[in-house]
């Protein structure tokens, strides 16, 4: 049963990495990989492993690992709908409609400067599409913009890593208790901006970023009248209520869903007030709402999550003898594994960080979790997060935010490849050595 735990696994994988050709949403294969993974350990009675190490009971193992992805999905849930309703009232007009020049080196480094700060403040998901909304207004030719980008999407993927709250993966990371706020900021914020600055001065003697944007002629000033009177009062509140959630965690000591919580009932109080200047049939309510920015929200996205970290949790729990005579979680025991063939540990995480750019890092996050045992901000921890949330940006299809840029500028697998590629690999790799130069681990 074991074998079938693990070909449930491999083939649920194999069709979330498949999505395109396939034309299969990835949720799919993800809420049947996570719903049969624990069926097969159920109906083939095998032993389970609890969070304590020791071998419990099912039910209880199995509730232990869904309150805890229920913490991540309810904090996604709270952060993507203060987002969403910033952007219905077009608060990030606010920041775009300050850039002004028509350099493309120039141009270059805004971009990046905005993916790195915008993604550590929001996540790397949502900064990816206020990009490229951006990027339409100020690039107007796509073959032009298309280097922007693909650029960006380097930049937004090193700021997430640094952040708590800027990738899902470090998200995890905070919430599973392995990482700290400042912990993680204090050790990956130079590294992080390592690998952006190495492919922006690369890029920046690229032919594609010398020159001048080329503008029509008839081409309106970027932004005119597109923001709202309440635009900046919005952009202020829900900035400030993503950026207190650390500050909540670390006065009440609960974690960042309860901060989520707590902010996400003060932006919806501002929303209350602001829908009182409107009549009760005015349209105009209802579409600048919270509700309207709840019903934007891509709840495809949480239903992937809550499958694929289900399924990481059942190869995480379910109980294998390993060599030492006691019964371990299968992931403990592919660590040790690993750790045996490849005694360097910087070696293994660095490996996971180009695992990452060809499947999804949030089971790889997920399941290193279950594959370590390091105690709180140890800097393995911290290079997990560098290493996951960086290594995505070598493929297009590696990350979120790529995911998105894909779709939303139909981004072409083999072009990325080509010319972005080995841009993020140098900045991947740069970011690393600094962070090993600083925190040795063999």
């Amino acid at each position: 049963m074991i074998l079938a735990l693990i070909c449930c696994f491999i083939i649920g994988y194999a069709l979330i990495v498949f999505e395109h050709p396939l034309r299969l949403d990835k949720s799919v294969p993800a809420l049947l990989m996570g719903a049969l993974s624990w069926a097969i350990i159920s109906l083939g009675d095998l032993d389970v492993v609890a969070h304590t190490h020791e071998v419990g009971q099912l039910e209880p193992v199995l509730l232990h690992h869904i309150g805890k992805i229920a913490e991540i999905l309810l904090f996604l849930l709270g952060a993507m709908t203060i987002v969403e309703f910033v952007d219905l009232h077009k608060g990030f007009s606010v920041i775009t409609d300050q850039i002004k020049t028509t350099s493309k080196r120039r141009m270059l480094w805004i971009m990046l400067g905005l993916a790195f700060f915008m993604s550590a403040t929001l996540d790397n998901l949502a900064s990816m599409i206020v990009l490229v909304s951006l990027l339409r207004k100020l690039v107007p030719l796509r073959e032009e913009r298309l280097w922007f980008v693909s650029l960006a999407i380097i930049g937004t993927n090193a700021g997430g890593a640094w952040s708590p709250i800027g990738d899902v993966t470090t998200t995890m990371l905070w919430i599973g208790k392995k990482v700290s706020s400042m912990g993680l900021i204090q050790d990956l914020v130079i590294p992080s901006i390592v690998c952006v600055v190495i492919p922006g001065l690369i890029g920046s003697f690229l032919p594609a970023f010398k020159g001048n944007i080329s503008t029509p002629h008839t081409q309106s000033t970027p932004g005119q009248g597109s923001r709202l009177p309440t635009s900046k009062l919005i952009l202020f509140a829900g900035l400030g209520g993503l950026l207190f959630v650390p500050v909540f965690k670390a006065i009440t000591h609960l974690p960042p869903y309860m901060g989520i919580m707590f902010s996400l009932a003060i932006v919806w109080l501002i929303s209350e007030f602001i829908q009182r200047r409107f009549e009760e049939e005015d349209e105009t309510k209802n579409q600048l709402s919270i509700h309207h920015a709840l019903s934007r929200i891509e709840m495809s996205s949480i239903i992937f999550f809550l499958g694929i970290l289900s399924a990481v949790t059942a190869l995480e729990s379910v109980a294998v003898w390993s060599e030492s005579g006691h019964q371990v979680g299968l992931l403990n025991l592919a660590a040790e594994k690993l750790n045996g063939s490849i005694p360097q540990t910087e070696l293994v995480i660095l490996i996971l960080g180009v695992f990452s750019a060809i499947i999804d890092n949030v089971p790889l996050v997920a399941a290193a979790m279950g594959m370590f045992t390091h105690p709180m901000d140890d800097p393995l921890w911290h290079f997990i997060a560098y290493s996951a949330g960086t290594g995505g940006s070598m493929l297009v299809i590696g990350s979120a935010a790529g995911v998105a840029a894909m779709g939303l500028e139909r981004i072409n697998f083999i072009w990325y490849l080509r010319k972005i590629s080995w841009l993020a690999a140098a900045g991947f790799l740069g970011g690393a050595l600094i962070f090993l130069l600083h925190h040795p681990m063999s």
